[in-house]
């Protein structure tokens, strides 16, 4: 399988973005996603679509026994491994749906913005629940529902360019949606809120939270970020393997 983000273009354009410059710190949903982390001190963690690798370096640095990085993108991992490195880190050149998943073998597999490229979930929650050892736990960030939902991902705007509303269509039939990002066309899939968590909880798991990650309140007045309140654009999800 290919990837957009292995498109010399696009991954250039991408590596300009705020938060590939900045790392967590500059990734919008940090603030909650790391609330909801768990303690990673002797743990094995896989994380799905990892790109640069900043989630592993967090585990590793902060206790994981051993990271394994996982993404379709070789451009991506040859990054991650520039910037990223960690004795306790490997990072392999692999898609969500290809990786075998061994049963029981990890604590925690977290996925950051990577999922909404999957067409099939159910079929990964099933193998995510498998490898995960009883008390484990699977956090992840995914593009909500009325993001990818959204036509064409634009606001409609009137003649002046002043945002009017974000238009939502065809939420009901979930599959391919193409967008343009950073100037190119890229083929998405979007799943309703139902199939994303019923999904986990049909597969054995507990949810534990489920949030609609706004922007953080101190980012509020940067110019466009306002907007971000009249729509969710990501979802995060807390979810575990009962012991």
């Amino acid at each position: 399988m290919s990837t957009i983000y292995d498109d010399k273009r696009f991954f250039d354009e991408y590596a300009t973005m705020y938060r590939s410059t900045h790392g967590l710190d500059g990734a919008g949903e940090w603030y909650r996603f790391r609330e909801l982390l768990p303690d990673f001190a002797g743990k094995r963690v896989l994380d799905l679509g990892c790109g640069y690798g900043w989630h592993c370096r967090y585990a590793a640095e902060n206790g994981a026994s051993e990271v394994l990085g996982i993404d379709l993108s070789e451009r991506m991992l040859k990054r991650a491994d520039e910037i990223n490195s960690h004795e306790n880190i490997t990072y392999r050149h692999m898609g969500i749906c290809e990786f075998d998943y061994p049963v029981e073998y990890y604590d925690v597999a977290i996925s950051n913005l990577a999922l909404h490229y999957i067409e099939d979930l159910d079929t990964v929650y099933k193998n995510i629940f498998n490898t995960l050892r009883p008390g484990g736990c699977f956090v992840f960030n995914i593009e909500h529902p009325t993001f990818t939902a959204g036509v064409n991902q634009e606001w409609i705007t009137d003649g002046s360019g002043n945002v009017k509303y974000w238009p939502v269509d065809n939420y009901y039939y979930p599959g391919e949606r193409i967008t343009v990002f950073l100037g190119m066309k890229v083929v998405k899939y979007h799943h309703t809120l139902t199939q994303i968590i019923m999904g986990l909880i049909n597969c054995g798991f507990n949810i534990r939270c489920m949030e609609e990650i706004g922007p953080h309140p101190d980012t509020l007045g940067i110019p466009g970020m306002a907007d971000e309140m009249r729509r969710p654009m990501m979802l995060v999800v807390k979810a575990e393997k009962s012991i």
